[in-house]
């Protein structure tokens, strides 16, 4: 944040202007979290049937008001990431998150890194922590991750971006791993801009540990993101369910709500049969019914 000198004033005119100046958080009260101008759209680029183009995704946000997208991708839209960077601009959406996880996408991260630079923007950057096999125990674990993230986290900081851990399954998904990385890699970096992005349909075998687990991460999470829950050994278990339609929603949407987080929440396409603006209509009116019901 930039600071600006202030020419003395009397303090009735300061004042006026400090409260004009203030920033409004649209999750600054509990039952505001759920928000629609709270939400962030996530998986809605790979998985979205309808196949849109950079200014179709972006007016099909701006038709939901939808304001805020993590921009998860494949090798074949790097072409296309100027494009959406411009129409995000050009519908009031922000560029909320980029995905720089995954095997062989460092070509596609640098350029999405060099048209961050050009454009100004700040995104966060979201990324699966490493987990090998040859890491036996649990200091090689957290020693080779912090090595093979060292370099991500350190372009990161170039362009000024702060890193979410995203819980993907296995070793490095679990809660109480992740908030040890956070720890260790602020500790290295000496930076409280490394988080942790949690999404709960990667979280099913998550569901006993909570709200213990959750509340351990709350004061590193920078987004949650739903997903409709069932338990693993429930009848006609699938992992991906609108909201609404799972037997834990109301309790996890109340947990989170309760948690004391107060950052964004994303809400869910990752439903590669049906048309993502199908799939987040869906999810919306879930999430208002659920909210709208919590004690």
């Amino acid at each position: 944040m930039h600071l600006l000198t202030l020419h003395p004033l009397p303090l009735f005119v300061l004042l006026c202007v400090s409260a004009l100046c203030l920033p409004v958080s649209p999750a600054a009260e509990p039952g505001a979290i759920f928000a629609k101008e709270n939400l962030v759209a996530w998986c809605i680029v790979p998985f979205d049937a309808g196949k849109r183009s950079p200014r179709e995704r972006a007016a099909m946000l701006a038709r939901l008001g939808i304001t805020k997208c993590a921009y998860d991708w494949r090798d074949e839209h790097v072409p296309e990431f100027e494009e959406e960077i411009l129409a995000y601009r050009e519908h009031g959406i922000a560029f909320h998150a980029h995905w720089a996880a995954g095997q062989g996408k460092k070509a596609g991260n640098e350029e999405m890194f060099r048209l961050l630079e050009k454009y100004d923007l700040h995104p966060e950057i979201w990324v699966i922590a490493p987990n090998r096999k040859e890491w036996l125990t649990r200091e090689e674990r957290i020693a080779g991750a912090i090595a093979e993230l060292t370099p991500l986290l350190e372009r990161a900081r170039e362009i000024d971006c702060a890193v979410a851990l995203y819980n993907h399954g296995g070793w490095s998904g679990e809660p109480e791993n992740l908030v040890t990385l956070v720890k260790a890699l602020r500790k290295k970096f000496q930076t409280d801009q490394i988080g942790i992005s949690y999404v709960l349909h990667h979280a099913h075998d998550h569901l006993e540990k909570f709200p213990e687990a959750f509340d351990a991460m709350v004061p590193y999470l920078y987004c949650v993101s739903l997903n409709g829950m069932r338990k693993p050994e429930a009848k006609n278990w699938e992992k991906i369910l609108p909201l609404g339609s799972g037997t834990e929603d109301k309790k996890l949407l109340r947990m989170i709500r309760d948690s004391g987080y107060r950052g964004p929440i994303g809400i869910l396409d990752h439903r590669p049969a049906l048309d993502t603006e199908e799939s987040l209509r869906e999810n919306l009116k879930g999430l208002e019914r659920i909210a709208a019901s919590l004690p």
